[in-house]
């Protein structure tokens, strides 16, 4: 394999691994509708903050979600919403194979 394509795969593959956990993904689909303060995030999943903040975190690492700081609380966003494309395909083909 090339060195180049090698290197673009694994960028994919780390995404992908940012995506792979239940509460990340509860994150991602609830920022899909609107701009949240991790407070809000932190109740949604019932984690306490720091919990949240470091899934928050592989989050921002991998691109997914972007932050701005509103006094003391960060309010966090959706950076690229077409990764619930693939979350849906994966929910899709989760329900066929039931």
């Amino acid at each position: 394999m090339k060195p180049d394509l090698k290197k673009a795969y694994a960028a994919q593959a780390s995404v992908l691994k940012a995506m792979a956990h239940p509460t990340r993904l509860l994150i991602l689909n609830s920022l899909k509708k609107r701009e949240t303060c991790v407070c809000e995030l932190r109740d949604l999943v019932g984690d306490d903050l720091s919990t949240v903040s470091k899934h928050l975190l592989v989050l921002r690492n991998a691109g997914l979600v972007a932050a701005r700081r509103e006094g003391n609380w960060l309010h966090y966003r959706l950076t690229c919403p077409c990764v619930l494309d693939f979350a849906a395909c994966l929910a899709a083909l989760e329900r066929k194979n039931v």
